[in-house]
């Protein structure tokens, strides 16, 4: 007699998660800039390979245009939580969003998890007739289907409301709307959620049309990019709070709760500080104990100021300031909640703080590769590389956290604005010790063809980003 059981890639603790196989490959969003289609890159991040830190396969989507950004699994180990609970569905799809076009690829990696295939496309007529959405940006596996963050509404407008849709993650069919009552939220970016608070938590970035022709200067000096951050009651899906940053805190965008759920707190990234270039890093936190009776509080609790630079060495945007801003553009905590690190795309750092106690993080270390004005280069790198553009950008954790890897470029348009010279795009991976070191591997260094730009990483069985857990 067959006897169903989890997948083996599923686990009911982060803790138990820390304890899984090492990953093998990984999946990388390609954005093509050379006229042809985005594509899915695999990557070998098997040490014992000979094809180590190359992309073994790409895998080109159908049409021009999609703009691949973030994507994820169609299930995850959310799957084993208390309620709605479906045990046996598969980690097996990944679903890839495409953030300007609005259609949604579905991709199998079985039998061959190296040889993923298209299976299903979304188009986005779908998308906006069953949901009323568009520009699909952030996707997180939920207990009982996929939830998805959208920037733009279903008009084509590209105004908003942007908000959150759910798929249904055996069919991907799109379900429709989550939200019952908005409230006053407006923008939209980030979704993720606290499973053990029963609450939902949203950030703001702006409308399709506020940033797909690159950061807009009057609407950023006028602060009308996202500054809110919103709280729902993830059962009842309706907004109950919003915490304002002050609008002088631009752009309010990754949003990292804890793994263990018996914690009720997670980190935030505001990418400029409009008074000195600064970034920041920001906790949410009961205000009360963690039963439930408490409203959420935010605190600022790091701050990245920006360097003193030559005007010469500036793109046109930044000449009149005389310096390069870290623009922190990607954030990720380990499953042990234990290390925080922190992109710094404009000036090419990637930081690495203990944040064992949330409310005082301690920096431990931090590497540089590329950066506006820097360039830093990668010691294993061949002689003839030259520097590096682009800077740390969208991060991803082993399930181990021993294992950190990260590309280098953010959004066509804003590239363009901020490495004028052309990203060369790359993908690298730092090792990361357990008293708080970084090393650059140097044996890890992925140069795309110049036509593709390297973005989110997923790894095989599951990362520090990807899944979500119900038991402590």
């Amino acid at each position: 007699m067959a006897t169903w059981t989890p997948d083996p890639s599923f686990y009911p603790s982060p803790r138990m998660a820390m304890q899984a196989p090492s990953e093998r490959l990984a999946y990388v969003a390609m954005l093509n800039v050379g006229g042809g289609p985005d594509a899915l890159g695999v990557v070998d991040v098997d040490p014992s390979s000979a094809s180590y830190g190359r992309l073994l396969r790409r895998v080109d989507m159908p049409n021009v245009g999609d703009e691949l950004h973030h994507f994820g699994w169609n299930a995850c180990s959310s799957a084993l939580c208390p309620y709605a609970p479906h045990p046996h569905v598969e980690r097996r799809y990944l679903i890839v969003p495409g953030l300007r076009s609005s259609r949604i690829h579905i991709l199998d990696t079985k039998p061959d998890p190296a040889s993923p295939r298209i299976v299903k496309v979304i188009e986005p007529e779908e998308l906006a007739a069953r949901a009323n959405y568009s520009r699909p940006h952030t996707l997180h596996c939920g207990p009982e289907g996929i939830y998805v963050s959208a920037l733009g509404n279903g008009k084509g407008d590209g105004g908003g409301p942007g908000g959150v849709f759910l798929m249904d993650h055996d069919t991907f069919e799109v379900l429709g709307q989550w939200e019952i009552d908005r409230g006053p939220q407006f923008l939209a970016y980030d979704v993720w959620w606290h499973l053990g608070q029963d609450t939902l938590i949203t950030s703001e970035w702006g409308t399709p049309d506020m940033i797909e022709d690159g950061l807009n200067p009057e609407l950023l000096l006028g602060a009308k990019y996202g500054h809110q951050v919103h709280f729902w009651d993830l059962r009842k899906r309706r907004h109950r709070q919003t915490i304002d940053l002050g609008p002088e805190y631009q752009l309010a965008l990754e949003l990292r709760p804890a793994h263990d759920p018996t914690k009720a707190h997670g980190f935030m990234n505001a990418v400029v500080n409009l008074s000195d270039l600064s970034s920041s890093i920001w906790l949410w936190h009961r205000e009360t104990g963690g039963n439930g009776d408490g409203r959420w509080a935010m605190r600022k609790v790091i701050d990245i100021p920006a360097e003193p630079a030559d005007p010469d060495l500036l793109p046109p945007m930044l000449k009149g300031f005389k310096a390069v801003p870290p623009l922190v553009t990607d954030i990720d905590l380990s499953l042990d909640d234990r290390w925080l690190y922190v992109s710094c795309w404009g000036t090419g750092e990637m930081r690495r703080y203990d944040v064992s106690d949330p409310f005082q993080p301690r920096l431990t270390s931090s590497v540089r590769l590329g950066g506006i004005v820097g360039r830093s280069r990668h010691p294993g790198r061949d002689a003839d590389g030259g520097d590096l553009n682009g800077g740390p950008q969208m991060v991803e954790v082993s399930r181990d956290g021993k294992r950190v890897y990260f590309t280098n470029s953010l959004y066509r348009s804003w590239d363009d604005q901020f490495y004028p010279d052309g990203i060369k795009s790359w993908m690298v991976k730092l090792d990361a010790d357990s008293d708080g070191g970084l090393t650059i591997d140097e044996r890890f260094f992925l140069r795309f063809d110049d036509e593709f730009r390297g973005h989110q990483i997923r790894l095989e069985g599951g990362d520090a980003s990807s899944d979500s857990y119900c038991y402590p």
